[in-house]
């Protein structure tokens, strides 16, 4: 094969802050449909890397251009100043060991292994696997938002399993996946953004879950019947809006779970909201300045 007749990619690297690690992993995923590479957390702040095939429809300018309007805008949503962009160019060989190297098998939770496709890996005793490419968009878990609820959906199915669940916002699946692995019989994972819904989709198939789980862009407006168990890895504004509509969601006694909450003032608004929707707090879990709330209907 004639080298220069390879498809090239275009490497583009952003230093970002722990606060947007997930949030600019998304919009790398989502931007360049192919593979996210993030460095281990240090000081606070990591590099996120997204590739981007090179080729006639759009040229390196056109690219790096498009990244910087779509970052510099989720950064002022932060109030951040969006940092400069780092790019080189990889041949097509280069570009598979560049990222793929960095993901291996890991427990996201005690029991709970998120496993890339070209990776073997043999489960320990009391353990299931997720199998998920990084080269998918919206993250494979690794944010601590995902990891605080994970863990709080996994204790709802210790005592009094729920049956059916809703995932709003789903993203990759993940939750949605987890609550089947753990013992749900029927899970509705929602999103707004139909890449997010395809991703989903593809994830949820790859691992065999596509008779438990349904994928669709339908608004939490537009649900009908209730649940035993409702879980959103959102943020702190959308959880409110949604405040109302997903207490008419709730069986009595239902259990919700709610993620992408930051310690603090985010916290304690959102008890305070649902607590007037007679939705209590049972615990919270948190990590660094994230938390995450389980909370029961009365």
């Amino acid at each position: 094969m004639n080298r220069q007749a390879q498809t090239k990619w275009l490497k583009i690297s952003l230093d970002c802050p722990e606060l947007i690690l997930e949030a600019i992993s998304d919009l790398m995923g989502v931007l360049s449909g192919s593979g996210v590479e993030q460095t281990p957390v240090a000081n606070g702040s990591s590099t996120v890397s997204g590739f981007f095939r090179l080729d006639r429809k759009k040229s390196r300018e056109e690219i790096v251009d498009e990244l910087c309007r779509e970052t510099e805008a989720l950064f002022q949503l932060y109030s951040l100043a969006p940092p400069a962009p780092a790019w080189t160019t990889l041949n097509d060989e280069d570009w598979a060991t560049s990222w793929q190297q960095f993901f291996k098998p890991f427990a996201i939770i005690p029991g709970l292994v998120i496993k890339p496709s070209w990776e073997k890996y043999t489960p320990g005793p009391n353990e299931q696997i997720i199998v998920m490419d990084p080269g998918m968009a919206f993250g494979t878990g690794q944010h601590a938002s995902t990891r605080l609820a994970l863990g709080l959906i996994h204790t709802c199915f210790q005592v009094n399993p729920p049956e059916t669940v809703l995932d709003v916002g789903t993203g990759t699946g993940i939750l949605a996946m987890a609550a089947v692995l753990f013992g749900a019989g029927k899970v509705v994972a929602i999103d707004n953004d139909p890449e997010a819904v395809r991703v989903a989709h593809e994830n949820i198939t790859n691992n065999n879950l596509q008779q438990t789980i349904s994928t669709s862009a339908t608004s939490l407006a537009e649900l009908t019947g209730t649940f035993d168990l409702i879980c959103a890895n959102i943020v702190h504004d959308v959880l409110v809006e949604m405040a109302p509509t997903i207490a008419g969601l709730l069986i009595p006694g239902g259990r919700l779970v709610l993620a992408g909450i930051l310690q603090g003032t985010q916290e304690k608004n959102i008890i305070s909201v649902y607590q007037k929707l007679h939705i209590s707090l049972v615990r919270s879990t948190r990590e660094d300045e994230w938390i995450s709330l389980l909370m029961r209907a009365a």
